[in-house]
């Protein structure tokens, strides 16, 4: 089996993470790949219904793990501490995955590609001087003037996907197995 490699989308709030985390991961299995994804929350997720059978099942039973399993879906319900750690959560949870992409995660060591729009902030997460400033594999903005020391790529070229999905891919963190 092969190794999985996982790479972390991050930006500012409203500078299109998710916009993006999408079209990469469409592309990628576009490719033939096993795209899996993991979203960084700040707050806890409510994915549940009150009343629903899979919320008594786990609230008013306070079930430690409860999945729902239905004909082309499944959701698993689970008490655990906060794991801010994508790496333990992918290999917990996604294994089989060629790549897993996480949205957010900006503190994580992990190979990072930045989405900066001039909208969402003057200026991207991304500092040169930072000890963490290698972790960056691509910038993708809407501003046509910004340049850094990592790729920049820009909205208005062409190919900015498939440009974005081959350096994801090469420059993806390999996990062990």
């Amino acid at each position: 089996m092969a190794s999985t490699r996982i790479i972390s989308v991050v930006g500012r709030k409203d500078a299109g993470k998710t916009t993006l985390a999408v079209a990469l991961a469409s592309e990628l299995v576009r490719r033939g790949h096993r795209v899996m994804t993991i979203k960084h929350g700040h707050h806890p997720a409510d994915a549940d219904r009150k009343g629903s059978d899979t919320w008594r099942h786990f609230h008013e039973g306070k079930a430690e793990r409860v999945l729902i399993a239905s004909p082309d879906l499944r959701v698993l319900f689970e008490r655990s501490p906060d794991n801010y750690d994508p790496i333990a959560l992918a290999r917990q949870y996604l294994h089989g995955a060629d790549i897993v992409l996480t949205e957010g995660y900006k503190a994580a060591a992990l190979p990072k590609i930045e989405v900066f729009r001039r909208a969402a902030g003057s200026q991207p997460l991304y500092d040169p001087r930072a000890a963490n400033a290698g972790q960056w594999v691509a910038i993708v903005t809407d501003d046509p003037e910004f340049t850094a020391a990592c790729t920049v790529l820009h909205f208005h070229d062409t190919i900015w996907l498939q440009l974005l999905a081959n350096l994801a891919w090469d420059r993806a963190l390999v996990l062990d197995q």
